[in-house]
């Protein structure tokens, strides 16, 4: 079955990406910098808003560290994991399957996951809007499904572990983004979407709700250039680790990169065994 397009909208957004160089650029600490670090992410938002997501973790790393540290944003999960693998960027937030998938290619080395209620794991959920009669993921059958990024295997086996496949929907599309997901279901658009369960929890007071859901799944992550030299790779991950809500200025911190994490955790590869074990199917 062929994917419906997605909306000009977020087509013209992808290509303005293609074309235009985004940064922020957080002033090193102590005076005179000792290395230059560019951070790049996975797309998780435009890249207006993810700047605005992203400065104040950059600002956190300049004022814990010696490093000048500046944002690079990424238009797809493809492009962020080959910038950090050909160094373009030194140190980035990944999915797990761009992370599987940068470690398989160029030997990036994981640092750390965020944490939610203390634990580093998260859920993918499929959303339908209130009302809609939908109660359980085979109630999507025959229906109009939003799926993220395209290369994002993890959403296809998520939604097959919950009983259906994309086969089984009248159409579906890739709308990049969970909230651009999140939204599009609530406008009607479509039926059911997939979606980062911290994601569905915003929008459950808008009138989204949950019908499935994956087991606990290892949390997103930052990983490094294996080239990264060893004590800037260390005052990284002790900046990171240092974050968490115990003031204020860190608590806005983390609500400014993500509202349901807490902190994080040193993360090691074996971790991510079980999203390697749920994709391999999807793999060619």
């Amino acid at each position: 079955m062929k994917p419906k397009p997605a909306y000009p909208a977020l087509v013209a957004a992808a290509l303005l990406m293609g074309v235009s160089y985004l940064a922020v650029q957080a002033a090193p600490a102590h005076g005179a910098q000792t290395s230059e670090v560019t951070m790049g992410s996975v797309a998780m938002d435009i890249p207006v808003e993810m700047i605005k997501r992203m400065s104040a973790l950059t600002n956190h790393l300049a004022l814990r560290t010696d490093l000048n540290i500046r944002f690079r944003p990424s238009p797809n999960l493809g492009s962020a994991v080959d910038d950090l693998g050909t160094g373009q960027t030194q140190i980035a937030y990944l999915t797990p399957v761009a992370y599987i998938e940068a470690r398989r290619k160029y030997g990036v080395v994981p640092l750390v996951a965020p944490t939610t209620g203390g634990r580093p794991h998260f859920a993918l959920v499929i959303g339908v809007k209130a009302g809609s009669g939908i109660t359980s993921p085979a109630g999507l059958r025959g229906k109009r499904f939003a799926f993220g990024d395209e290369k994002a295997l993890l959403q296809r086996a998520a939604v097959e572990s919950m009983g259906l496949k994309s086969s089984d929907f009248s159409t579906f599309a890739y709308l990049k983004h969970y909230d651009n997901i999140a939204k599009a279901v609530l406008a009607g658009d479509f039926d059911g979407g997939i979606l980062k369960d911290s994601i569905a929890d915003e929008f459950k007071s808008k009138g989204l709700v949950e019908v499935g859901s994956t087991a606990p799944l290892p949390s997103y992550l930052f990983a490094v250039h294996p080239d990264m030299p060893v004590a800037v790779r260390n005052q990284l991950r002790d900046a990171l680790l240092a974050l968490n809500k115990t003031t204020p200025e860190r608590a806005a911190t983390l609500e400014a990169f993500d509202k349901a994490y807490d902190g994080f955790v040193v993360v090691d590869d074996l971790a991510y065994d079980s999203v390697r074990k749920l994709i391999q199917p999807f793999q060619k």
